[in-house]
């Protein structure tokens, strides 16, 4: 499976990956994950808001089991984040199979579409959608760097626009989620564990600042004359760092447009993106505001015009703390398994439906902590032993 699906939307340049969605690479993964699903005999469905399902077992039966992940991708993206739970949820069903587990509850797999938020700049919008998290019409609303809105892409890709929205019939037929991802830092590494279980999410959010200047000549503007907005940006930037570092957060700008972006020309709007993330809400809200208050100075003492905007935000996410509980009894009758509970800063869909349904996440050993990457990677052994854990969950919540 993972030979297969190895190819699909990586850039021969820089070895990342690049499947936006409902790009033709999110159109082949798709294709791989319905072939997936129908050489198993299972019942594949697309939904609504465009995340794909493969059932076994009837979905009208309720109480229904879920595992499953992602399979888009950041820009230049690594091969595991995301991709590694989708491939672990059918290889742990077909370990199951293989020790003849007999199902009391149905089970589903998932791919939740446009996760990363990579082409319309909101992650998770395919479970932001099924949770009611994401309106039809803010939906509507959001458009790639090309100006084309997420309707109008998902109807090129063959998907009615007309259908997306809130699903509470499908998330009522769901009694647990459980989702497997590759660690995106290195607590396991430095533990010595190759699996992990998920406590929590850290709050965060994304915010976007405009500094809006006066656009000039580079080679004839005197610096006394100039309103340039690239230095109160670049200045916010080392702000951002320094209020993380004292509060002991994330803060990153990693998403820069300029216009008129031209070598010789002084630019007029220098426009940021924000990422920032803490371990509670209190300490979330100190850094952002630190730096909002930094980039107004910055921008007053050059003559440039600041305007900031949450674009997102998910509060703390606290997943259900007696399935939590629960995967910690099954994988904890392996003598040869230590499995630590550890929170994390990045997003997931779990997180976004722990609202409506009991969730959990398991973790995969990630030994350089790299994700986001080309660099991104997991040993096939922690893989496997991944695989494992995830079969003996769906054991332990799903069968006799």
């Amino acid at each position: 499976m993972w030979r297969d699906l190895a190819p699909i939307g990586r850039n021969n340049e820089s070895g990342g990956y690049r499947r936006f969605a409902w790009t033709a690479a999110d159109t082949d993964c798709r294709a791989w994950f319905k072939d997936q699903a129908e050489s198993r005999g299972l019942t594949y469905e697309l939904d609504r808001n465009g995340n794909q399902w493969a059932w076994l077992g009837d979905p009208a039966a309720g109480d229904a089991v879920v595992t499953g992940s992602h399979l888009d991708s950041v820009p230049d993206g690594g091969a595991f984040d995301g991709p590694l739970g989708v491939v672990s949820s059918f290889a742990a069903l077909d370990e199951l199979r293989r020790r003849g587990a007999e199902f009391t509850r149905p089970l589903a797999l998932t791919n939740f579409g446009d996760e990363e938020g990579a082409r319309f700049g909101l992650a998770c919008v395919g479970s932001r959608l099924t949770a009611g998290r994401l309106t039809p019409e803010q939906a509507a609303q959001l458009r790639d760097g090309d100006g084309i809105s997420l309707p109008q892409a998902m109807e090129r890709a063959g998907h009615d626009p007309e259908t997306i929205g809130p699903d509470p019939e499908r998330l009522a037929r769901i009694g647990a989620f459980v989702e497997l991802h590759v660690e995106q830092g290195r607590a396991l590494d430095l533990s010595g564990d190759a699996v992990g279980i998920a406590s929590a999410i850290w709050p965060h959010g994304r915010w976007r600042f405009d500094f809006r200047g006066e656009a000039n000549h580079a080679g004839t503007t005197r610096l006394v004359d100039r309103r340039d907005p690239m230095l109160s940006y670049a200045q916010t930037v080392l702000a951002a760092r320094r209020e993380a570092e004292l509060a002991g957060a994330v803060a990153t700008f990693g998403k820069i447009s300029v216009e008129p972006n031209g070598v010789n020309a002084i630019p007029s709007l220098v426009r940021g993106w924000l990422d920032s993330r803490a371990a509670d809400q209190q300490t979330l809200d100190t850094v952002v505001t630190a730096v909002e208050k930094a980039a107004r100075e910055y921008a007053d003492a050059h003559g440039i015009d600041l305007e900031t905007v949450r674009e997102s935000f998910t509060p703390v996410v606290e997943f259900d703390h007696a399935l939590r509980d629960e995967l910690g009894r099954i994988l904890g009758t392996d003598d040869q398994l230590t499995v630590p509970v550890l929170g994390t800063g990045a997003g997931h869909d779990a997180g976004i439906l722990a609202d409506s349904v009991p969730t959990a996440m398991l973790f995969v050993r990630n030994p350089t902590g790299v994700s986001h990457s080309p660099a991104e990677h997991a040993a096939e052994d922690d893989c496997l032993a991944g695989v494992s854990a995830l079969a003996d969950v769906l054991e332990g919540l799903a069968c006799r």
